[in-house]
This record gives structure tokens, sequence and C-alpha cells, in this order.
């Protein structure tokens, strides 16, 4: 694993990094190694499975929802 361990993250950092890794997606996928791209994988895996851990009651907009989302159209 690349990077600090998610689970000894304090929340701030949590979120710096999740910020960053969702950032820097795009540009892995397109232009990145398959290596990189695996690595990106494992490490954004890794750092929304904390935070899920975490915040397991988080908020869920109804849109996000397949109810929600077949309700648009």
């Amino acid at each position: 694993m690349t990077g600090v361990d998610p689970a000894r993250l304090d929340d701030s950092q949590l979120m710096k990094e999740l910020e960053t890794i969702h950032r820097t997606r795009h540009d892995t996928l397109l232009y990145g190694s398959n290596d990189a791209l695996r690595a990106h994988n494992d490490r954004m895996a890794g750092l929304e499975g904390e935070y899920l851990r975490r915040h397991p009651r988080r908020l869920v907009a109804h849109g996000r929802t397949r109810e929600g989302a077949r309700e648009r159209d």
C-alpha cells in the first residue's frame, strides 16, 4: 500500500486525502500506467472504506439512490 494507513489518519487528513484522490482520478485513468491505476484503485478503496467505516449513517441524498434516479425519468 502507498501512503499512510487510512485508519491512522485523523478526520481532516482523511478528507484531504479523499479530495486529492478524487481530483486526480481522471488523469490517472486516462494517462497513468496500469500499475499506477491499480495503486490508485487500491488507495481510493482504502480511503473510501475508512470513511464509510467512520460514517455508517452518513447523509444519503434521495436523488443519489436508485429510487430517486427513477423518479427523475
